[in-house]
């Protein structure tokens, strides 16, 4: 089969196929079944455990390429074990690390700093820096330095020190990746993103493995696997539960509490809600942006008289060590629909089941209710 840039013509499409199907897929769901859209992109879904698996497969095939260049070549290969390192890193932050998994709470610097409130250290940065370092990796690494190795004297040089270029031919996927982060067409665009970034490493990493493995044969192997990974993965942590009556008990309990709160603030306030339409946030992070420190000293924080951990009652978290959320949804162009409010936890599958409408899944939670002016 005729080469381009070091890979298949068969293979170069369908790896672009697959990178740029992903936005494809997006903008028909988005359309068709935005709730369906909505429940993917969450956390522990199939298309996130996708990206991790694609960050991950990348990091093992870039260590594997460096140890054959260093087989064949000697020297160190410290451009392949970086790049590698890379995407070892960006996987295990895209699961915190396995905090959602294994459950366990993360120190208090991080449920204060992260918005997130997860083990994982990007979310600690600032949103508008976060943002520039993604679109510089994937401008950087991904369009400009296979462009500038198709420049003879280039190449020369950038393998003289080291340095292996991506295949001329992921330019597209590359280029579409970040030209969507940028635009963020959609809600949870990020997500998105974040998958096309992932399969297009690791089909960089195979095409740093030599031209056998980038073959067709190769990158729909390569996907294949990654997505079966992926959904088996998330298979997995739907099924998982720890439902332990007594963390149940007080996942009601500490509902309750909370949701008192936020109707005696808002009594207090002469208003109706505390929040207003389109809120939707942990509720650590609602009270530190919009000054509502009164919920920190209420009956919610109260419970540490009952055993409530000084960690859990400081930042609003759940027992599963997840944050509690809150929610004010409205519809402007259905009246008739009315409005939604309820602070929530993901429960003890530790995942978001909930649409924006409604309390649903495992998730645990209460409608707050309005109050008289």
């Amino acid at each position: 089969m005729k080469r381009l840039g070091g890979m298949s013509v068969g293979a170069a499409l369908l790896a672009n196929a697959v990178i740029l199907g992903v936005l494809v897929w997006a903008s028909v769901l988005v359309e068709l079944d935005s709730d369906y859209y909505y429940r993917s992109v969450q956390e522990d879904e199939s298309l996130e455990w996708a990206t991790f698996w694609g960050f991950a497969l990348a990091a093992v095939l870039f260590w594997w390429a460096a140890l054959k260049q260093r087989a064949e070549k000697g020297g160190l290969p410290w451009f392949f074990l970086l790049v590698g390192l890379f995407c070892f890193v960006v996987g295990m932050e895209e699961i915190s690390w396995g905090q959602r998994v294994l459950g366990f709470r993360p120190p208090a610097y991080f449920l204060e700093h992260n918005f997130q409130q997860e083990l994982n250290f990007h979310n600690v940065m600032d949103t508008g820096l976060r943002k520039l370092a993604v679109e510089g990796i994937l401008w950087g690494y991904g369009v400009v330095l296979p462009i500038l190795a198709l420049f003879g004297p280039i190449r020369r040089l950038l393998e003289r020190v080291g340095i292996a270029a991506p295949p001329a031919f992921l330019v597209p996927a590359f280029l579409g990746s970040v030209l969507t982060y940028r635009e963020y067409p959609w809600e949870f665009t990020g997500e998105l993103v974040e998958l096309m970034f992932g399969m297009a490493m690791m089909f960089a990493a195979l095409a740093a493995l030599g031209a056998a493995w980038i073959s067709l044969k190769g990158v729909l192997a390569a996907t294949i696997v990654a997505a079966i990974l992926g959904f088996g993965t998330a298979a997995v942590s739907r099924a998982r539960r720890d439902a332990q009556p007594g963390s149940l008990e007080a996942t009601d309990v500490e509902v309750e509490a909370l949701k008192l709160d936020f109707e005696a603030y808002a009594r207090s306030k002469n208003r109706p809600y505390l929040t207003r339409c389109g809120i939707h946030k942990r509720v650590f992070s609602y009270v530190e942006k919009y000054d509502r420190d009164r919920l920190y000293e209420g009956q919610f924080a109260g419970l540490k008289a009952q055993g409530l951990p000084e960690d859990r009652a400081d930042f609003f978290i759940d027992p599963w060590n997840s944050p509690y959320w809150v929610r004010h949804k409205c519809d402007s162009d259905d009246p008739d629909r009315g409005v939604a409010i309820f602070l929530y936890s993901f429960g003890p599958n530790r995942k978001r089941d909930s649409s924006p409408w409604e309390i649903r899944g495992d998730d645990i939670g209460l409608v707050i209710e309005p109050q008289g002016r």
